[in-house]
């Protein structure tokens, strides 16, 4: 079993960033690929970033790319996102997920999820 909490999200104008942390309470955090995806009203969930259990291998969504930066703290059990020059369509609830020993892009191949959190970004 695996609990993933996010923190982080919030309002900010378009230009700005925010940092969104996912703490995960799983038993081998090492042994775990963590990714960010996102919803937006009437949209599909869709892959935003996701870094890699096994080396530290990062993916991005092209929208994402050179904007946003995925890391981890294996010490804390905390994987961040750091985005930058956030725009309007940015603005979705962010969701962490966990894969055990696996590096999936698709969600449906990730076991444990957060609850999500809401990024607004005005224009």
């Amino acid at each position: 079993q695996g609990q993933l909490v996010e923190y982080g999200g919030g309002l900010v104008q378009a230009g700005g960033s925010l940092r969104l942390s996912c703490l995960a309470a799983v038993r081998t955090f090492t042994s775990y690929s963590i990714g960010w995806f996102r919803q937006a009203p009437d949209k599909e969930r869709e892959f935003v970033a996701a870094i890699s259990w096994n080396g530290g291998a990062t993916h991005y969504a092209d929208s994402v790319k050179g904007r946003f930066t995925i890391s981890r703290e294996n010490a804390k059990n905390t994987v961040y996102v750091q985005m930058n020059n956030l725009k309007p369509e940015d603005t979705a609830v962010y969701y962490c997920a966990a894969a055990y020993r696996n590096d999936p892009l698709t969600a449906s191949l990730y076991d444990y999820w957060g609850q999500g959190i809401q990024v607004t970004v005005s224009s």
